[in-house]
């Protein structure tokens, strides 16, 4: 199962994670340094949700981003039938 949002498509991204000693100049001290650098990845949250694409209902993954923007529609809720 892949890491993608099934409407824009976004997915994992690599970044650094640095690991810093020292007190903050500001604080008195002499200055942060950085001890160590590492790769990391930067995953998107995605949420398992219902999508109405076109006339049917189906389950994605979808980012909160698209979800906020109104990117997604979302399936109208109908009362169970009621007979008359």
């Amino acid at each position: 199962m892949s890491k993608k949002c099934d409407t824009c498509g976004k997915g994992p991204i690599v970044g650094n994670q640095y690991t810093k000693r020292g007190k903050p100049k500001y604080l008195g001290g002499n200055g942060v340094k950085v001890t160590g650098k590492h790769l990391r990845r930067f995953l998107p949250n995605l949420q398992r949700m219902q999508v109405q694409v076109g006339g049917s209902v189906e389950t994605l993954r979808v980012c909160t981003q698209c979800i906020r923007s109104g990117l997604i529609a979302r399936p109208i809720k109908r009362k169970p039938f009621q007979p008359a």
